[in-house]
């Protein structure tokens, strides 16, 4: 499943709000065991994410000038 932003910022408000039940952006919602399962989960998004932004950064290449003899 694919992960959002917004997925990560719920999931943050409830570990700081001490809420186990979070709902996410696509309807389904979870209730958490423990703080360390939280963590985890908080863990995988950002790292789902962090992966997600690398392949949609295009890499570009700026040529200045060239010199010709």
């Amino acid at each position: 499943m694919a992960f959002q932003q917004s997925d990560l910022d719920k999931l943050d408000t409830a570990i700081l709000g001490g809420v186990r039940k979070v709902i996410f952006a696509d309807g389904r919602s979870t209730e958490f065991h423990s703080l360390t399962e939280m963590r985890a989960l908080r863990s995988d998004i950002k790292s789902e994410l962090a992966a997600a932004s690398s392949q949609t950064q295009p890499h570009r290449r700026t040529t200045v000038g060239r010199i010709r003899r």
